[in-house]
């Protein structure tokens, strides 16, 4: 038992000869690997499961959404995925456990899930001191060796490109990181280091030229030839290279298992680490902020994971928001409810996700363009257009023009 209370699978084996091991950082990153393990598996979409007895959908009436069924094996076999669920195919899932506790709290919530659905989890406090890296990745080796098929859900991460150097799989999956398999996919095409978007600087710093041999060699791995297969399985709208294969990402097992909700007649606006990230200044977004709630009408704030608690109080205290730090990715969130008729967000995931997942339900979703003016001095170069492309390409949110009140003078 680690000590976030994540049970390891008994002895060290690992997963056996040429079944499949994933990789996650983050809570998006597992709900990710769940859809693409449900899409793999052949499981029904959220319209042929609604053509099935009453008690193979769950019930919008059942506590928080979810079905009588639950998230069981038992909810599974009603899909007509058998006992065994989503892990009858081998899937190992290891959580690299990240520091940030918001993080941490809810991929726990997400491990259950998957353990629900007949996954193996396998927590790893990947960065618990200064030894856990070694123990990592030494406890890891045998796993990554007898692996047929490996996923994963941030290339850009440092400890996912240095596993990629320790396996043989000729499969290779890349699931949603949030908008940055955008920027994965484009760097993967125009040949370019990966790098994420937000970073500022030229990257040739000491770490990164002392990383940069490990980094080339999970590039290669990333890269289909001869045997080698590389898949994407997406929501974002990406154009593949020569060889890579997309599957798109309908969210069905999210629709499937939870919902629909229960709409409220507010509007909910869903916050952003932009500042955070160093990408927008603190008080144009605090104005951008307010006027969106003068505007639209809102009452709740949806907190990113990763944004400030001072941030978050501020938009409590001098905007009047109420602040909702959800247990749970917004995806599984919004749709087990309640939930506004419209929501409002500034460039991100979710302007592409939650129309997916909340296909059919009647919510509208607005994404809110980031003014020029609002970024920092310091912010990278490519910060505006990649975050413009973000919202242009969002095929299902209604765009809302910059607010006013929120430029500078």
């Amino acid at each position: 038992m680690s000590r976030d209370g994540a049970k390891r699978p008994e002895g060290s084996a690992g997963p056996e000869a040429g079944a499949t091991l994933a990789f996650v950082e983050s809570p998006v990153q597992l709900l990710n690997v769940l859809e693409w393990a449900y899409a793999d598996a052949g499981g029904p979409s959220p319209e042929q499961a609604a053509g099935g007895a009453p008690g193979d959908r769950p019930s919008p009436s059942a506590p928080e959404g979810l079905g009588a069924a639950g998230l069981g094996a038992a909810g599974l076999g009603a899909a007509g995925l058998g006992a065994a669920g989503l892990g009858a195919a081998g899937l190992t899932v290891v959580v690299l456990s990240p520091h940030d506790p918001m993080t941490r709290g809810q991929l726990r919530r997400m491990a259950e899930l998957a353990r629900d659905e007949g996954i193996t989890v396998r927590w790893e406090d990947a960065r618990g001191g200064a030894g856990a890296p070694l123990k990592t990745i030494g406890g890891l080796r045998g796993p990554l060796r007898r692996a047929g098929r490996i996923v994963i859900g941030d290339p850009f991460s440092r400890y996912v490109q240095l596993l990629l150097t320790l396996t043989r799989a000729q499969d290779l999956v890349v699931v949603d990181d949030g908008t940055a398999t955008m920027e994965f996919v484009s760097q993967l095409a125009s040949g370019e280091p990966l790098v994420r978007w937000h970073r500022r600087g030229t990257g040739r710093g000491a770490r990164e030229m002392v990383f940069a041999p490990v980094s080339a060699t999970a590039r290669r791995r990333l890269t289909p030839g001869g045997d080698r297969r590389v898949e994407v399985f997406s929501s974002m709208p990406v154009e593949p290279p020569a060889g890579v294969t997309v599957t798109a990402n309908s969210f069905a097992w999210t629709r499937a298992r939870f919902g629909p909700p229960r709409l409220t007649r507010g509007t909910d606006l869903v916050g952003t680490s932009l500042v955070e990230t160093g990408v927008v200044d603190p008080e144009r977004y605090l104005e951008a902020v307010a006027a969106l709630a003068r505007t639209h009408g809102a009452t709740r704030y949806f907190a990113h994971r990763r944004e400030s608690t001072e941030k978050l109080h501020r938009v409590a205290a001098e905007i009047g928001l109420e602040i909702v730090r959800p247990d749970l990715p917004l995806e599984l969130i919004a749709r087990r409810g309640p939930i506004g008729h419209t929501i409002v967000s500034f460039p991100s995931t979710v302007v592409h996700t939650l129309p997916l997942a909340l296909s059919g339900t009647g919510v509208k979703v607005a994404v809110c363009d980031v003014d020029p003016a609002w970024l920092r001095s310091d912010a990278s170069p490519r910060a505006q257009g990649f975050l413009s492309g973000v919202t242009g390409t969002a095929r299902d949110a209604h765009r809302l023009r910059s607010v006013p009140a929120a430029t500078t003078s």
